[in-house]
């Protein structure tokens, strides 16, 4: 099973908040629902439709999951709503109970979460679709468990705010297999692990 990563970015690598105001305010970030004004249906909506359509599940992160598992059950009889409905989801968290779980999703603790994915990637079929969740993204990049980047850039500056890039010196070499870009500005980069 391939892990694959979408996310919507900025040019200075910011990935919080992207779909409203009240999705994300940790650090006192202010700008959440940056994204709007660069959304490029055919651009932007192709790429989510691309991602999900070759997906067998989704993992996510708590804060990622609970406002997707809110948002998405109602949204029932659209084509690409119906297949994020019914796919499995993995949602990594300490602090969601077993009980909590709705959405078609299996509960991931964090202490066995790397161990866990691995076991996922490495026994499953088709992908595994990371969206969101900035901070498990960081743990799949440092473990090198991300197969394919999907960034989707927005040309603004943000000025700060998470990202999902580790720190301390890792390196991970990736190749840039496609890149679109729509009407907005807005570019879809497709990059893929490479072998080192």
């Amino acid at each position: 099973m391939r892990i694959v990563v979408i996310e919507f970015m900025s040019l200075d690598g910011v990935v919080q908040a992207p779909g409203g105001p009240e999705e994300d305010t940790d650090g006192g970030f202010a700008h959440g629902g940056w994204t709007h004004p660069f959304f490029d249906p055919e651009t932007v909506g192709g790429a989510f439709d691309a991602t999900v359509s070759k997906a067998e599940g989704l993992l996510y992160g708590r804060r990622t999951w609970q406002n997707m598992a809110a948002a998405w059950p109602g949204r029932a009889g659209d084509p690409f709503a119906d297949k994020m409905n019914a796919m499995p989801k993995y949602v990594v968290s300490d602090t969601l109970g077993d009980d909590e779980m709705t959405w078609n999703t299996t509960r991931i603790p964090g202490d066995t979460a790397v161990a866990r994915i691995r076991e996922l990637r490495d026994t499953g079929d088709g992908d595994l679709v990371v969206m969101g969740s900035p901070s498990l993204v960081r743990t799949l990049l440092h473990e090198d468990l991300v197969d394919e980047l999907r960034l989707i850039v927005s040309p603004v500056l943000l000025g700060g705010g998470k990202t999902i890039f580790p720190n301390g010196g890792l390196r991970r070499r990736f190749e840039l297999v496609s890149a679109a870009t729509g009407g907005t500005g807005v570019q879809v980069c497709t990059y893929r692990r490479a072998v080192e």
